[in-house]
């Protein structure tokens, strides 16, 4: 019998099904609450996922509810719960599905040597026992039933036959034959799904499905082995959470199939234009970051440094980048500027900056551009403006930070004390405000009345320990909706606070051209 969402005349359709929810919340850390399953359970179905199993009911309470609560929601997909071979198991995973359009019941039981030794300490013919018991009782409670041969690529070849060739005659409609501690090569693991269907005579009458592992880094490589050989259902998860090492990613795998389709002649149901943001939703509610360099979604996935490929980039993407950025919702390919970036790279971007430079201009900024990336780990954009902005080349900040005092407390009003350097001369005000960083910039804002507006203030600490030096940004937006950004490190936070502001009103005033702050400067500076 088929799956609900497959017609065996769609011999090239591959069925997703996800498993983020269930075994990518087992991954240690990753546990996420009731209100974030049901928000990534409904993006994962309209993005066109075709089953979601959405937990372990019999694992908690909370799991049960979580379970009955998307299968209760979800429009398209098939809803799927997980169970254990016993009968309380599989009687909760058929409780918490019922409710849904395509309810799924997904049982499981090992069959190597080792899990049946060690693990289950059962002899096969028990376990071939039980494997016809699971199923019987799990399709008595719903038409769609998957069974799962727990550590598939470790068990013998035999037994695996005789255990499928019984779960289809129960009456299971999927055959899931995992890589369950990601043991298996790609040719090893294509080698069994053709041995199982040619020797199983009912293979047929049900679709298999691949379920890899990421120990050995082949996961996503074992999946598309696994369609090659003849599955039709890929279980994978977003950003490849999971597990030890993590399962295939959703992500690589559907992007694999479009980019080569030439070699894999393979159809999904997903919309690829979803996959960035999916990336995000799942990394925000596991806490989980995306590393960098991460196929697909990962940040540096369309970035480019390198001054050969930036280049090549600039005159036809095509030279580095296999996939076009909006095809998985990215809006654009990066230029990454830093001490691997080219001239054609950064005069691009001094175009995009405003600015256009004559030759001699041109190369003069650029040896600065380099011995700067030499020295800066990450090159802003204003960075590459201050390098060609003569007068903030030439001249000394107008404005410095010379001593700070700030009461703080429960008992309010928060105050500084400021006293600044400004074209020589100093000057000193007392503000107070909604806390200690609102009352010092209050007093930079007296001294020096502006119409810049803060976009972003930002603290990090530079080093671990209560004695961290204090790293802030602070962001200004000027009249012209120029942004600037002012950066400093001390180990008093609001003395690093008001210095990266004078740094980001520095920038203001200098930048060519200057009307507006940079006029003004001198207004209302005199003392308190």
């Amino acid at each position: 019998m088929s799956s609900p969402n497959f017609s065996s005349s769609d011999k090239n359709r591959v069925l997703i099904f996800d498993t983020t929810l269930r075994d990518g919340e087992q991954c240690p850390g990753a546990t996420m609450t009731f209100e974030e399953k049901l928000e990534v359970a409904d993006f994962l179905d309209e993005m066109g996922v075709d089953i979601i199993e959405a937990g372990f009911p019999i694992a908690s309470d909370g799991d049960f509810e979580a379970v009955t609560a998307i299968a209760k929601r979800i429009k398209n997909a098939t809803v799927c719960g997980l169970s254990r071979a016993g009968a309380k198991d599989i009687d909760r995973a058929g409780e918490a599905v019922k409710h849904a359009k395509r309810p799924r019941i997904h049982t499981f039981i090992s069959t190597s040597p080792v899990h049946m030794k060690y693990k289950l300490q059962k002899e096969p013919d028990a376990v071939l026992q039980m494997v016809i018991d699971q199923v019987t009782r799990a399709r008595n409670l719903v038409a769609d039933v998957e069974w799962s041969a727990e550590d598939a690529t470790r068990t013998d070849h035999d037994f695996l036959c005789r255990t499928v060739e019984a779960a289809i005659k129960a009456g299971a409609t999927t055959i899931n034959l995992p890589d369950t501690v990601g043991y298996s090569t790609p040719d090893e693991y294509r080698a069994m799904f053709e041995m199982v269907r040619n020797r199983v005579p009912n293979a047929d009458k049900a679709i298999f499905s691949v379920h890899c592992h990421n120990d050995l880094g082949m996961a996503v490589a074992n999946t598309i082995a696994g369609l090659m050989g003849g599955a039709r259902q890929i279980e994978c998860t977003i950003n490849g959470i999971g597990e030890r090492a993590g399962n295939a990613a959703l992500e690589e795998i559907v992007m694999a199939i479009k980019t080569r389709n030439d070699v894999f002649p393979f159809e999904t149901g997903i919309e690829t234009t979803m996959l960035n943001r999916a990336s995000k939703l799942v990394s925000a509610a596991t806490s989980f970051p995306v590393q960098y360099n991460k196929a697909i979604v990962g940040r540096n996935a369309f970035a480019h440094e390198s001054g050969i490929h930036q280049d090549g980039m600039l005159k036809n993407n095509q030279t580095y980048e296999i996939m076009l950025p909006e095809s998985v919702g990215v809006s654009k390919t990066s230029l990454v500027m830093g001490k691997h970036s080219g001239r054609n790279a950064f005069k691009d971007k001094l175009k995009g900056l405003g600015y256009d430079l004559g030759e001699n201009q041109l190369e003069d900024a650029f040896v600065r551009f380099k011995a700067l990336a030499d020295r800066k780990k990450h090159i802003y954009d204003e960075d590459i403006e201050a390098l060609v902005d003569e007068n903030i080349a030439t001249r000394e900040d107008r404005v410095k930070v010379l001593n700070l005092l700030v009461v703080a407390g429960t008992n309010g009003p928060q105050s500084a004390v400021l006293t600044l350097d400004i074209d020589g001369q100093h000057h000193t005000r007392q503000s107070t405000g909604n806390g200690p960083v609102d009352a010092t910039f209050n007093a930079i804002q007296a001294m020096i009345p502006h119409a810049a507006k803060l976009e972003l203030y930002q603290v990090h600490a530079v080093t671990e320990g209560t004695d961290a030096q204090a790293e802030v940004s602070v962001r200004l937006a000027g009249e012209d909706g120029r942004l600037v950004t002012g950066r400093a490190a001390d180990p008093d936070t609001m003395v690093a606070s008001a210095k990266a502001y004078i740094v980001a009103l520095n920038k203001l005033t200098a930048h060519r051209g200057v009307t507006g702050e940079g006029a003004r400067l001198h207004a209302h500076h005199g003392a308190a």
